[in-house]
């Protein structure tokens, strides 16, 4: 039987999408199409943030369990690349957004992880309730062999799927308490053994490390990667000290909450924010103190002099050099300047990776 294969980026109310179901035929996902193609076991992992980070941090432990695996999905590899091309035994790590996991019909990974859940892609879903919907379809189809990592205090009742329920955080399975990450009531490593940088980036970690422990890899693996894995390209990304200033490509950071927390990583320091790109239509009432107190706001895009009326300060740049200028000038040894846009790039770029490349050449 014919069947329409969609790229995740076309809404499930595009006309051609609508023709082909009106004539009866399967409309499936990218993900799915690939996933029915290919025996590997996969894990995988979706979040409103840290998703990039956590599926790096999950191909780093299986490497030093001396696991074959390879990581795709939307981090950037699709996964209908690796069909016919990948070893059978590899276990696929797998990073899902909304958009791809809308598109699912029998997709069941063994391993499933979900994050976190935030307002976003409000544009696309119309709902909070629509988009939350689409990121427990990671769960929804699966079995009694298969795992389900959430956070604490989500709710993993409601998660659907008949999957071994971990939670990570503090209380869960994974327990984070007293300065250190805990499993099996045994103490797993220390926060300042930890390399990634910041609360939100231990609590990725504590995913990470949940499926992992709970799909059978040694702690001793987890415990190895955790304390060499740097971190990928365009999340928190430090990319060069210069006059005593440095400077951090966060690019990856395209709502809110992820700002939010890029903020608090550096609440030690003074920073000087680079914000701005297309808003998706979210509130960014939320920025308004954290943005208060820094030393600068620099904004930028299509929804920069929007952005800087909800949060009440902000100089308008228009173009990202010259907020690199603007913030290059006002900055002092010992600042950060930070691209933290919490805005979709596609107003002036053609992907957060462009925007992330073009920041490090200005900075260069």
């Amino acid at each position: 039987m014919r069947s329409v294969i969609k790229s995740p980026g076309v809404p499930q109310d595009a006309p051609v999408i609508v023709a082909a179901r009106e004539r009866g035929l399967p409309v499936i996902g990218e993900v799915e199409f690939a996933w029915r193609l290919l025996p590997n076991e996969f894990v995988a992992v979706t979040g409103t943030n840290g998703k990039t980070t956590t599926v790096g941090l999950l191909g780093a432990i299986h490497r030093e369990a001396g696991v074959a695996a390879t990581v795709a999905g939307n981090v950037g590899t699709p996964l209908t690349s690796l069909v016919g091309e990948l070893d059978p035994g590899a276990v696929v790590v797998l990073e899902l957004s909304s958009f791809q996991l809308e598109d699912s019909v029998e997709f069941a990974p063994e391993g499933a992880v979900l994050l976190n859940v935030a307002p976003d892609h409000l544009d696309r879903h119309g709902t909070f309730d629509a988009y939350l919907a689409a990121k427990l379809q990671v769960f929804a189809r699966q079995g009694n062999d298969d795992v389900a990592v959430a956070p604490v205090g989500l709710g993993v009742e409601d998660l659907g799927g008949c999957a071994r329920r971990v939670c990570f955080g503090p209380g869960g399975e994974l327990d984070d308490r007293a300065g250190q990450l805990w499993w099996d009531e045994q103490p797993l490593i220390a926060h300042d053994e930890i390399r990634l940088r910041g609360a939100h980036n231990r609590a990725n970690a504590a995913a990470a490390a949940a499926i992992a422990l709970a799909r059978g890899i040694e702690p001793d693996a987890v415990r190895a990667a955790l304390r060499s894995f740097a971190g990928v390209e365009h999340r928190l990304e430090e990319v060069a000290t210069v006059d005593g200033v440095l400077y951090v490509n966060d690019s990856k950071a395209t709502n809110v909450d992820s700002t939010l927390v890029a903020l608090a990583s550096f609440a030690d320091m003074p920073v000087h924010l680079i914000l701005g790109g297309g808003g998706k239509g979210q509130d960014f009432a939320p920025l308004r103190e954290p943005a208060g107190r820094c030393a600068g706001v620099y904004l930028i895009g299509a929804d920069g002099p929007l952005i800087g009326r909800q949060i009440g300060t902000g100089v308008e740049c228009g173009d990202l050099a010259t907020a690199v200028e603007r913030a290059r000038a006002a900055a002092r040894p010992g600042d950060v300047v930070l691209l933290s846009p919490a805005c979709e790039s596609y107003d002036q770029f053609e992907n957060y990776e462009h925007r992330g490349r073009v920041f490090k050449e200005l900075v260069a």
